[in-house]
């Protein structure tokens, strides 16, 4: 395992740097973000002060709705896995939903908008990926 987590520590960091892009001031804000959190879905929701209301509770998954009116701009979810697997295949079946993921070791918050992900992202870390964006497509289909 102990070979596992720094490959995946690379891999986590060319993704933020691919997501980062070349804007001014992205050096600060990846310096800016802590390590990223680890434990139970309670545990991360402590963390960001909110009460989850659990909607799966399953061995290889439990996912809870958590809502902060202020900080994290709305309701967003909060998903742990017990295999990194089980989180990887559970991110990219929700991508093609849409939305703004926060993602952990083991665990992914899910935001409607980035405000919500990147408020989070300050006190649980982990790297930002986007779900697809449907709007555009919307455009393409009726034109046909």
């Amino acid at each position: 395992m102990r070979l596992t987590r720094p490959m995946l520590a690379l891999t986590g960091a060319a993704a933020v740097l691919a997501l980062a892009g070349c804007g001014s001031g992205g050096d600060a804000k990846a310096a800016a973000v802590p390590s990223a959190a680890t434990g139970s879905l309670e545990h991360l929701a402590a963390e960001v002060k909110c009460t989850p209301n659990i909607q799966i509770d399953a061995d290889e998954l439990r996912q809870a709705v958590c809502k902060k009116s202020k900080d994290a701009d709305g309701k967003f979810i909060i998903a742990t896995f017990a295999t990194d697997r089980g989180q990887r295949e559970w991110i990219n079946g929700a991508k093609d939903y849409g939305g703004h993921f926060l993602v952990g070791r083991k665990w992914v918050a899910v935001g409607d908008t980035t405000k919500t992900v990147t408020v989070l992202r300050k006190t649980l870390g982990g790297d930002i990926e986007e779900g697809t964006d449907h709007s555009k497509m919307g455009a393409t289909h009726s034109a046909h």
